[in-house]
């Protein structure tokens, strides 16, 4: 057998599961997710807009608030785009590269997520529990 010839593969993309098989659900699912994250993208940006405006606000607890809206829009800014192309453009393909850096920074915003709430939870620990 021919050296050129050895058995080798190598996976460039992923087929996702789609959500629907008819094109009114697909339609159905692109709005709701577009209506999920425009609310998100809403409440996480007045959220750092107060805090970030009003100088009430600067206090440890507002600054963990404003660090959990950015995480949360970074968090979902990393998956729901691409469910909504899938969606509206009627595709079930991702890269292997995108996929690699939608589940990096998926877990990221997550893992980040969930030591700032731990953080926020000590912080209130301490101001209940031990006062100056």
């Amino acid at each position: 057998m021919d050296k050129n010839m050895a058995n080798s593969s190598s996976i460039s993309e992923f087929l996702l599961l789609a959500l629907a098989d008819t094109r009114q659900l697909q339609l159905l699912h692109f709005w709701l997710l577009l209506g999920i994250y425009l609310a998100a993208l809403l409440g996480n940006g007045l959220i750092s807009t107060a805090v970030a405006c009003d100088h009430r606000l600067h206090t440890p607890m507002y600054f963990f608030l404003l660090n959990l809206a950015l995480l949360d829009l970074g968090c979902i800014s990393t998956t729901l785009p691409k469910a909504m192309a899938n969606a509206l453009w009627h595709t079930r393909d991702i890269s292997y590269a995108g996929c690699a850096a939608q589940l990096f920074f998926f877990f990221f915003f997550i893992s980040a997520e969930y030591y700032l709430l731990t953080v926020m939870a000590y912080d209130r620990y301490v101001a209940i529990c031990k006062p100056l």
